[in-house]
């Protein structure tokens, strides 16, 4: 089973909700991102996602186009954020969500890229900028397996496209609580219940909501609608704030959050 199956078969037989983690791979160095992504594993992160280093993210907030940027300059790729899952994979077994663009997987090779990442021990991807209906169009991103594939659901997508977004969509959903780029909000929104109701209509993948969350209080009303809560740039920017001991920095931050999360 894949490992984000069984993280969610777990957490709902034990009535509690996931806490997914965002960070950049490699952000501020290979040897450093190791180690915050160990620390919010041992710390109880359910699921990490990995956003692969590119240059130009343009769906997301200045926190983590920084974050990309020093990636980028410390001598990540596509290639090396695979061998920073590699050796994630030598002491964790927590599941790992590629957070990516297109471009960097289209250049790395679309299929290959899929079979290396699952070989790595990636568990699933998200593609920002790539809509299932658009892949199905091109027979160079028809072959994609390997990994489970996680869609956006935004405030703003069209009604009737959230059941062809839902039903494409495995692992977990990733609804947004507000629109915008990454780290753009002082909270989620308040209708989030009324988000996670339009796509749960369609189908039972976990439904798990990002953007806009900080604090503990937040991570609760959040996991009173939803089946997990996604916290990013929050943490992406406590490596901006601690260079020189960014995986303390994140456990101390983001503890409270899952435990907030998980006592619900």
């Amino acid at each position: 089973m894949n490992r984000i199956d069984a993280t969610f078969e777990r957490l709902r037989a034990a009535n509690r909700k996931a806490f997914v983690a965002y960070v950049c791979a490699g952000d501020p160095s290979f040897e450093q991102s190791l180690e915050v992504i160990r620390a919010l594993a041992d710390a109880g992160a359910d699921v990490i996602e990995f956003g692969l280093p590119f240059s130009d993210p343009l769906a997301d907030g200045i926190v983590n186009q920084m974050a990309a940027d020093r990636a980028l300059k410390a001598g990540m790729s596509a290639a090396r954020t695979l061998e920073l899952i590699r050796e994630f994979r030598t002491t964790h077994d927590t599941p790992v969500v590629l957070f990516t663009y297109l471009n960097p997987v289209f250049n790395y090779g679309y299929e290959r890229f899929h079979a290396d990442a699952a070989a790595a021990g990636a568990d699933g991807i998200l593609l920002l900028d790539l809509p299932p209906d658009e892949a199905e169009r091109n027979a160079d991103l028809a072959r994609g397996e390997g990994l489970h594939h996680i869609r956006l659901i935004a405030p703003t997508t069209p009604d009737n496209r959230v059941p062809m977004l839902a039903k494409a969509s495995s692992g977990f959903i990733y609804v947004l609580s507000r629109t915008g780029v990454t780290g753009a909000h002082g909270a989620p929104s308040a209708d989030i219940g009324a988000q996670v109701a339009r796509v749960t209509a369609h189908t039972g993948t976990p439904v798990c909501v990002g953007f806009g969350i900080t604090t503990p209080d937040q991570a609760t009303m959040v996991a009173k609608a939803a089946d997990g809560v996604i916290v990013g740039s929050a943490i992406v920017k406590q490596i901006e704030l601690h260079p020189d001991s960014p995986a303390a920095a994140v456990r101390d931050f983001a503890t409270p959050l899952i435990e907030a999360t998980h006592a619900v």
